[in-house]
């Protein structure tokens, strides 16, 4: 059976849609309590800016075959055991017939301060990779297949994303690629070298204005980052776990 996309395209604007809507209402929400947070973080405490992405992704397993399994959205069951730390907070896990089948994160990063958000989320992103596989060499969730280990990132396309960004390196060269990328170029390169190095299954990073409230418009940085690449491995992998376990 060929595998079912949902119609992702649609659904991703839509989602974007929400994200900067919700950013907004939370926004308006804080001014009229008379508790605004400083800065842009009175958009992101509502904590449910990328629930169309989650959907989204909800849609992709349940149309490949998972309709059944234990998908579980709730933070209290969102827990997974670490190696180098006790547990580690997902956004999404996927189990079925007592194995993992996935385990996603999805984020967002929104100006004006990208720099030391960009080294944070990068950080973040490889400890998080890292232990999980550590943790399933020795075994922590049994003897299985590899799980789907999916990231995908949303930024908010602006200037100061897509500006040349200069570093510092006194000692030794950084790579040629980072010389000179924007913000919006290094998470597109970030998210190629976490798939080459086999830290996820596919990383993704979209970008869109703030406009895109009304529109819905996002822009994919490359194929191998794009959110095609992301929904058709996921929907692969959910339909190869259905036929296996049934």
């Amino acid at each position: 059976m060929p595998l079912d996309l949902v119609d992702y395209e649609n659904k991703a604007r839509k989602a974007v849609k929400a994200f900067w809507g919700n950013r907004a209402a939370a926004k308006r929400k804080q001014v009229k309590s008379g508790k605004t947070d400083q800065g842009e973080r009175a958009g992101v405490t509502s904590g449910k800016n990328m629930d169309g992405f989650m959907s989204l992704i909800l849609d992709v397993i349940k149309a490949n075959g998972l309709a059944r399994a234990e998908i579980h959205r709730k933070r209290a069951v969102l827990t997974l055991p670490g190696y180098f730390r006790p547990t580690k907070l997902w956004d999404l896990l996927v189990i079925h017939k007592g194995e993992l089948i996935a385990a996603i994160e999805l984020k967002s990063h929104v100006g004006p301060s990208f720099g030391n958000n960009f080294n944070n989320r990068t950080e973040e992103a490889i400890g998080t990779a890292h232990d999980l596989w550590t943790a399933y060499r020795e075994e922590t969730f049994g003897k299985q297949p590899r799980p789907f280990v999916g990231w995908l990132m949303l930024v908010e396309d602006a200037p100061e994303s897509r500006s040349p960004v200069k570093d510092a390196s006194p000692h030794f060269p950084v790579f040629e690629e980072f010389k000179g990328a924007s913000y919006l170029k290094r998470y597109d390169l970030l998210c190629q070298k976490l798939v080459q190095e086999q830290l996820y299954t596919t990383a993704a990073v979209i970008a869109a204005p703030r406009t895109a409230a009304k529109t819905g418009d996002f822009t994919e940085l490359s194929p191998m980052t794009g959110l095609k690449t992301f929904v058709t491995s996921l929907a692969g992998h959910v339909a190869a776990e259905a036929a296996r376990l049934g």
